[in-house]
């Protein structure tokens, strides 16, 4: 059960390692691109290379949904980023239950953006957990763990892409274990557990709250989407790629442009620290390194960031 491009490491993996895959669900096709024409989600192109038997339910809470499920007769069923909450009779349905594959170190970050709050919180390590689902979220006890450290400077799609091939090792391994019996369940420490809620357009607004490591912590966590969204004079302006200084300090208010120099355009943030932005992308054009903005008049030194309005 997987939908997006992370889902797809894991289930090549799992059939290059010769585990029968009895049935693949996946999200219904969605509209994209200009033409908004349905597009498959990438689970469903390689399971149909593969001819795998495939469904696409809008809904996995009926009971034509778990009787298809149950025809199947699962050992496991195998969730990767598939985007549905489970209900227990489904989770019942298989002889092992359900094993998830999550881009954290459960405890922390249990919800929907994993990679996204780990780099907008400034982490300098990450991973991937297996652990069996029960009723919570992220809850259930752990059963394989794999660290991964965070490259200096990487976005969140660079990192989802290197977590799933990492996740995509553990998650044979954890099948593996399961099918000797050798593998042993930890429950989780909730006492520690940091969440990850699922992003919305505000969290990439901008806000004169954040220090220089939470601008550069959001700009490479919210990347793709939502971005990290300023206004200068009324206009929207995305950041697109911002480094904090952690030896320069700034007295002005935060969100003042200071000086271009061979770094990038600095800015004053919160708590006088100071964030250099390399690359910025006014509304509606392409994104540009700042140099060609200031030279285009679009951000100068001198001019103040604040929070947008929320995008339509």
């Amino acid at each position: 059960m997987g939908t997006p491009e992370s889902a797809v490491l894991a289930l090549d993996a799992i059939l290059v390692a010769g585990h029968d895959v009895a049935l693949v669900v996946t999200r219904p096709d969605r509209p994209a691109g200009r033409t908004k024409a349905p597009q498959p989600p990438p689970v469903k192109a390689l399971a149909s290379s593969r001819a795998l038997r495939l469904i696409q339910p809008d809904n996995v809470r009926t009971p034509g949904f778990l009787e298809t499920l149950m025809d199947a007769t699962p050992d496991v069923l195998v969730v990767v980023a598939y985007g549905r909450i489970l209900s227990r009779p489904v989770v019942d349905a298989a002889r092992h239950g359900a094993i998830n594959l999550h881009f954290s170190l459960l405890p922390a970050y249990r919800g929907a953006a994993p990679v996204q709050w780990a780099l907008a919180r400034g982490e300098d390590v990450t991973g991937v957990t297996t652990f069996r689902i029960d009723e919570g979220l992220d809850t259930g006890d752990v059963l394989g763990q794999r660290s991964v450290a965070i490259a200096p400077g990487e976005h969140a799609p660079a990192l989802l892409a290197r977590l799933a091939t990492t996740g995509a090792t553990l998650l044979v391994e954890t099948l593996d274990g399961l099918a000797t019996g050798s593998i042993r369940r930890t429950p989780q420490d909730h006492d520690r557990a940091t969440k990850a809620p699922l992003l919305t357009r505000r969290d990439g607004l901008w806000d004169p709250s954040w220090s220089a490591r939470e601008v550069e912590g959001r700009v490479r966590g919210f990347d793709p989407w939502p971005g990290v969204w300023a206004a200068r004079a009324g206009k929207r302006l995305r950041i697109v790629g911002a480094r904090a200084l952690p030896d320069a300090s700034a007295e002005g208010a935060p969100g003042t442009v200071l000086a271009l120099d061979g770094e990038g355009l600095r800015l004053s943030c919160a708590a006088g620290t100071v964030a250099v932005l390399d690359s910025v992308q006014p509304d509606g054009r392409r994104a540009m390194p700042v140099r060609e903005a200031v030279n285009g008049r679009l951000l100068r030194p001198g001019d103040r960031l604040e929070r947008p309005e929320p995008a339509a």
